[in-house]
């Protein structure tokens, strides 16, 4: 087997170890814990994050498989969660061309996008739908403290996917320098 395909399978597995990671800790550790009112949308996080660093294939990629994840485990229609997942992989890789190391402003605005576009669209589809109109109380008691928990949560996340990322580079470009 080619070296390149090798290293791109072991990323690969080590990306869906992260997400499985990412949404084990999400649906089963954070609502136990009683000082969270909500909790932050590790998946989301990583589907953007996935976007924004490696592009839109990428972040496709990773949006597809959380949103299987998140269709698979909860309730409605399947692939209701894949397409809001797979358009914020999308969405977010146009913006790798503005992708730098320290620069954390726009993951952030990022993550405060995808958040509102997400909870809005679990609205619209969910809510309102069926007749339900207050979206003040939604945003207040739903979108807010997820918004926020996810902002706090990217601040951290981020950077350590930037490390990975960054070691992950430096185990190719060492095994691929080797190569003669």
């Amino acid at each position: 087997m080619n070296r390149s395909i090798k290293l791109v399978l072991k990323r690969a597995v080590i990306d869906i170890l992260i997400i499985l990671g990412a949404f084990t800790v999400q649906t089963c550790v954070f609502p136990l814990l009683p000082m969270f009112s909500s909790v932050p949308n590790l998946l989301l996080i990583l589907t953007f994050s996935f976007g924004f660093i490696y592009g839109s294939k990428t972040g496709m990629l990773c949006g597809l498989f959380a949103g299987i994840l998140m269709d698979l485990f909860y309730t409605g229609p399947f692939g209701f969660y894949c397409l809001v997942f797979v358009y914020i992989g999308f969405f977010n890789g146009i913006f790798n061309r503005y992708y730098y190391n320290d620069f954390i402003q726009l993951p952030l605005f990022l993550c405060a996008l995808n958040e509102i576009f997400y909870n809005l669209y679990i609205y619209v589809l969910r809510f309102l739908m069926r007749g339900r109109l207050d979206i003040g109380y939604y945003f207040v008691h739903i979108v807010l403290p997820e918004l926020v928990f996810s902002l706090i949560f990217t601040l951290f996340l981020y950077r350590v996917f930037l490390k990975a990322n960054k070691h992950l580079d430096v185990i190719e470009d060492r095994r691929g320098t080797n190569v003669a």
